[in-house]
């Protein structure tokens, strides 16, 4: 297998402030870095680099995203309320105000959403058969309207419009395993029939009352959006159960002719965004699945976006097993974190069982089959 990175340090740029939390600053708010910075994506290029698998990958280079790109996901509206607070200093974007874009920042955002837009033509056009879009700041959660969440141009979904519309694809699924809901994913691609929204998430964290199972699409997208919300504390076992019984069956029935992997790293056991419990193993065997599902279905074509991931230390680790997993290339870097951590007894619990079933029971009922 071939697979493709795009990575750019301006991405490593981008301006979150000194302020992290209401939109309306307290006084009572100490400064402090925000969780999404440059940090834990520098030390994922690092390792790669130093374990050797980046000289085994395909460098794919990186273009900013054009305002019809852009356009075909957000508001004009939208676009111009970026460019304008981008014009004159920057600021917080949104409701929550969690999301910031820097002076003159809409370029790094533009080149995010691009990254993942070149990642996509690499991979139609059969340049790599695989890629990683290792992008800052992160997309998915961000609305056709609204910054959210540290997004402000929802990246994946800015790709796979390209695919739909530029690309000549008629069929495209989304897998998100960030422990938060994609809810920006689902809302663009709500009504959409050529689209298949899959997120798996950690219930109700982020956003608040976002991701339940009844949440399925409307018009003609209606069965097409499936959502997985899994309890606190979930670890390998509840989200192999999740991907076997719910995840892979939806996709075989879709059949995409493009998969797109949301891939956040923050339902990993150290993440302080999350309560999850996986592993660099765990998010291995995610890809492995992926894979798998990926070269009977579509020919192997896979497009990840880098999304969450908060924890520096472990997230490369996380990111490598991916990586390795996607490329076939084994180097001989050994997760530091992985054995303490490897629990060979980690079962299914009753509850999270339950999670799963009712995911597992909206498919059954849905009409994806009929698409």
């Amino acid at each position: 297998m071939t697979t493709g990175l795009v990575w750019e340090e301006r991405l490593m740029w981008h301006d979150t402030g000194m302020y992290f939390g209401p939109a309306d600053v307290s006084p009572w708010i100490e400064p402090i870095q925000p969780p999404e910075n440059a940090d834990g994506k520098r030390r994922i290029k690092n390792l790669l680099d130093r374990s050797g698998l980046t000289k085994k990958l395909s460098v794919l280079s990186c273009s900013p995203a054009s305002n019809e790109d852009v356009r075909r996901v957000h508001t004009a509206k939208y676009l111009d309320e970026v460019q304008e607070l981008s014009d004159t200093g920057g600021g917080n974007l949104g409701l929550i105000g969690s999301t910031r874009v820097g002076n003159k920042g809409i370029d790094i955002a533009l080149l995010a959403a691009g990254g993942a837009i070149s990642a996509t033509k690499a991979v139609l056009a059969g340049k790599v058969d695989n890629a990683y879009a290792l992008i800052r700041p992160p997309g998915h959660h961000a609305r056709p309207n609204e910054a959210m969440g540290f997004c402000i141009f929802a990246n994946a979904a800015v790709a796979g419009l390209y695919a739909l519309d530029m690309g000549g694809l008629d069929r495209i699924a989304f897998v998100d395993w960030d422990v938060h809901h994609g809810n920006g994913t689902q809302e663009i691609f709500w009504e959409d029939p050529r689209a298949l929204t899959i997120s798996l998430h950690q219930e109700n964290c982020f956003p608040p009352a976002s991701g339940s199972t009844s949440e399925i699409g409307a018009a003609r997208g209606i069965g097409s959006n499936i959502n997985i919300p899994l309890p606190p504390g979930c670890g390998e076992a509840a989200y192999l159960a999740a991907f076997d019984q719910v995840v892979l069956p939806a996709l075989e029935a879709f059949k995409p002719q493009l998969i797109i992997v949301p891939c956040g790293f923050d339902a990993g056991f150290h993440d302080p965004l999350g309560r999850m419990m996986l592993t660099s193993h765990s998010f291995r065997l995610l890809a492995a699945r992926i894979k798998a599902a990926s070269q009977s279905i579509c020919d192997g074509k896979i497009v990840m976006t880098h999304e969450g991931g908060y924890s520096p230390h472990s997230v490369p680790f996380h990111c490598l097993a991916v990586l390795e997993e996607l490329s076939g290339v084994q180097t001989d870097v050994m997760d530091p974190y992985l054995q303490p951590l490897l629990n060979k007894t980690d079962k299914l619990l009753p509850h999270q069982a339950d999670a799963v079933s009712r995911a597992e029971d909206v498919l059954k009922e849905d009409i994806l089959s009929e698409k």
